[in-house]
């Protein structure tokens, strides 16, 4: 261990055990810091004092580490699930933050005599039931108007004991009168009945649609053969309710029952995870949450914590959970499945694009709300992802257009914190090259902008960005090795075909997740290099045309070229003119030579 710490800290380090438990970093005002998990508490733990790390949040807290608390547990698993609940409810400092502002609304079911169903946003630790939470207050309500629907449930808050009831203390109300309630409160309705229904509601609630519907179609045929066809008739009706229900919230087969799916995706920031409950081939719940990375959490560590956040908030206890990759604690009576085909990949994509669009949603509220910190953080990442020593907050970007070897032109866009600056753009006519030399091109345009940077004392991008694969680079390079500028300042190539990134000396290209912004932003430059490349070269080849055509007639100026075709509109509405109306546009004389050399070379 390095000497730099306190002797305390070493002491405690060298006595700690090699068992599974949690330990607790604290500063020298006894605030909390971290709690983490370990399989062995020594070797963990002594790796914050050995190790260099790249975090210099985690360096940061290291430093401030002045003494350390453990828990021995009996396992990894109870390690994990140990630590889970010591940063939910301590919230120490340098802990992944679950950014979960809002209180989620559940369905209680009140545990009493007729039992009252209603929402709540307050989760009491007493003996009733909660069902939920639910991310939608729509589907909530939805799920509470089918119930209500099928099954007439008293609303009031009367104490309906067995001995107010007999004493008459209550009247039928309104909801009764409406059909809404059956009025046990003046014993129209027996207690059995109504738990029965009760069963059922619950079977709902827990998202077993299926169970729900055939507890009904055997009242419905026990009814029917007791020819107590009115009951009969209301069952069939509540099954046609609930079967349209369950048709609608239908994603996937049917035999995929009682399963959890969580899928994430991570930047250098955030954990974006997303999560579906699973009942008898529907979707009964779903839910996104962002987790603010503190110390760079791995992406195992943010998976098992939202797997025990998501399964602690929605009661599962589900034997199958869907995940994108297996974490290495297994929880009891749980398995992880990575599926790679069919309908439990279908549903492990759809989570992910759920996790996608909250990710989008909220960067979209930043660059809204926050426009530098949304800045900063694609900055970054691209410094990140292209392996950089600063932010790329100004790239320059060249793209080679030419037809043939003909009309040879180099454009240059600007980007500025990642978006066009196009009073920076410049183009480049190319003087020393014959013929169709990309990369000798490449070369003159590099080495003439950077000879004028360096002269005009102007500011170098943090990025160049050129528009090839490794012999564009390798030219641009050269250039950039006679200024005396390689190294100083980073420079890519990327080839079209498959979005290749290359750098320089290395054969082996990068290839970036198509989804990332770094890569967007690298598109994004490339495409407008060729966009006003292309507009420039068509302008240069619309003048080298017009050149070739009229200034060969001599005594015509390119002046009066001009206005022969500003009036005429072509060379070959020219060609076709008669003498008048050439007079008309550039006087006798003039119009006289531009007739007689047209007559002279016809076709």
């Amino acid at each position: 261990m390095k000497q730099d710490f306190s002797e305390h800290l070493q002491s405690q380090i060298k006595t700690l055990p090699d068992t599974p438990g949690v330990y607790q970093y604290f500063d020298e005002d006894n605030v909390l810091l971290y709690v983490g998990k370990a399989k062995n508490l020594k070797k963990r733990v002594s790796s914050y004092f050995t190790k260099e790390h790249d975090s210099g949040r985690l360096r940061l807290m290291v430093k401030k580490i002045t003494d350390i608390k453990t828990v021995k547990v009996n396992t990894e698993l109870d390690a994990l699930l140990l630590e889970n609940n010591l940063i939910k409810s301590l919230k120490p400092k340098y802990n992944v933050n679950l950014r979960d502002d809002k209180t989620y609304p559940s369905i209680v079911l009140k545990n009493e005599r007729f039992p009252r169903l209603f929402y709540t946003r307050n989760i009491i630790k007493n003996k009733d039931e909660y069902f939920g939470p639910y991310a939608s207050v729509k589907m909530m309500h939805a799920v509470l108007d089918l119930i209500r629907q099928i099954y007439p449930l008293r609303t009031c808050n009367y104490d309906l004991s067995e001995a107010n009831i007999t004493k008459g203390k209550f009247r039928a109300c309104l909801e009764y009168h409406i059909g809404r309630c059956k009025a046990p409160c003046v014993s129209k309705q027996e207690e059995g009945e109504y738990n029965d229904n009760i069963k059922e509601i619950r079977q709902i609630l827990k998202g077993e649609l299926g169970s729900a519907l055939r507890d009904l179609k055997n009242k419905m045929h026990e009814a029917s053969t007791a020819l107590n066809f009115e009951l009969a008739e209301d069952l069939k009706n509540r099954i046609e309710i609930l079967s349209n229900y369950e048709g609608k919230s239908q994603v996937v087969h049917p035999s995929i029952t009682n399963i959890d799916v969580v899928n994430m995706i991570t930047d250098e920031k955030s954990a974006y995870v997303h999560y579906f409950k699973i009942n008898n081939g529907a979707i009964i719940h779903a839910q996104t949450i962002e987790l603010r990375k503190k110390i760079d959490e791995s992406d195992e560590e943010l998976l098992l914590f939202s797997i025990l956040e998501f399964r602690n908030r929605f009661n599962s206890a589900s034997k199958e959970i869907l995940v994108p990759f297996a974490p290495q604690i297994v929880l009891p009576d749980c398995e992880y499945v990575v599926p790679k085909i069919g309908d439990k990949k279908h549903l492990m994509d759809l989570c992910y694009k759920n996790a996608m669009s909250y990710k989008h949603e909220r960067e979209t509220q930043i660059a809204l709300t926050d426009p530098e910190r949304h800045t900063d953080r694609i900055m970054n990442q691209m410094m990140k992802a292209l392996r950089l020593t600063e932010q790329p907050r100004r790239i320059e970007g060249f793209d080679n257009s030419n037809i043939q070897g003909a009309h040879a032109v180099s454009a240059m866009p600007v980007f500025i914190d990642g978006k066009p600056a196009k009073k920076e753009y410049r183009h480049y006519n190319v003087k020393t090259v014959e013929g169709p030399d990309d990369f000798a091109t490449m070369e003159e345009v590099i080495l003439r902008r950077y000879s004028r940077v360096l002269e005009e004392k102007l500011p170098l991008p943090q990025l160049i960005v050129i528009d090839g694969g490794k012999g564009q680079l390798g030219a641009a390079v050269e250039s950039l090795k006679k200024l005396k500028l390689f190294g100083k300042i980073a420079i890519i190539g990327i080839a079209k075909r498959l979005e290749e990134i290359y750098f320089p000396g290395d054969s082996i290209p990068l290839y970036l997740d198509k989804r990332s912004e770094t890569l967007k932003v690298i598109q994004h430059i490339r495409d407008e290099a060729h966009r006003f490349g292309i507009t420039h070269h068509r302008n240069k080849r619309s003048r080298e045309t017009f050149k070739t055509e009229l200034s060969e007639i001599k005594g015509i100026s390119e002046k009066s070229a001009g206005k022969l075709l500003l009036e005429l509109k072509s060379v070959k509405n020219i060609r076709e003119s008669s003498l008048e109306e050439l007079e008309k546009v550039v006087g006798k004389s003039k119009a006289a030579m531009v007739f007689d050399y047209f007559k002279e070379n016809k076709a």
